[in-house]
């Protein structure tokens, strides 16, 4: 496949002159990396960098063997985010949306709707911080005491991310407006309030988005949910 960027070209936006987001040397990701001694980045070409980063790395790899040889590496860089499970004790619900996702309805998903927990990219927020935004935006609610449940990488053989999983109580003196997300990013999101068990048992069936399985499981094992003997 041809690359889509000529690299030799003066002036490549996003590595000598800013690209749309005013980004340059997004070339250079990557090179500096020392912490393990059995890799060796030697090249990092910039792909695409439209909104998100397209990069093909090249790099040493020290087998167990010590043997060293050459990979090919692509990354996907659409920075990292944060999601929520909005939960009440007191009704033993969560508080789920549902919107279209063109990628999971492009891959297979009858209709490209999508139940998921609240959630959005980074920005240039910390991740506490994006998540309260994206839970006003998403639900309407402005919620109080955060909990910080774990992190994980959800696609770690090809895209960067880094996800931030939290928990809150939600009310309804925590709800605000209707949410629903904004209007001028093309966001239409549904509210959907399912009890804790309803949802556990929806997993695999309608409930397939992988945060929000994540965030289930947690809540019933070891979360707000669980059964304590």
């Amino acid at each position: 496949m041809t690359d889509p960027i000529d690299q030799t070209r003066p002036g490549q936006p996003g590595v000598d002159i800013p690209d749309a987001r005013g980004r340059t040397g997004l070339d250079r990701t990557g090179r500096e990396l020392t912490g393990n001694p059995r890799v060796r980045v030697k090249d990092v070409r910039l792909l695409s960098s439209n909104w998100h980063v397209f990069r093909a790395n090249t790099l040493e790899y020290q087998r167990a063997d010590g043997v060293w040889e050459t990979q090919h590496r692509e990354t996907y860089d659409r920075g990292n985010g944060a999601t929520i499970l909005l939960y009440s004790l007191e009704k033993r619900t969560v508080l789920l949306t549902r919107q279209f996702r063109y990628p999971a309805y492009v891959n297979g998903h009858p209709d490209g709707n999508l139940i998921e927990t609240a959630a959005g990219l980074l920005d240039d927020d910390d991740p506490l911080t994006a998540i309260r935004r994206e839970a006003r935006e998403e639900t309407g609610h402005e919620i109080g005491e955060v909990s910080p449940v774990f992190e994980a990488y959800m696609s770690p053989g090809s895209v960067t991310e880094k996800l931030f999983f939290f928990a809150a109580p939600y009310s309804p003196d925590t709800r605000l407006d209707a949410g629903g997300g904004l209007a001028e990013e093309g966001e239409e999101i549904e509210l959907l309030e399912i009890d804790i068990d309803e949802a556990l048992g929806r997993i695999g069936v309608d409930i397939i988005d992988a945060k929000t399985i994540m965030l289930l499981q947690w809540a019933a094992l070891s979360g707000p949910f669980r059964r304590v003997p």
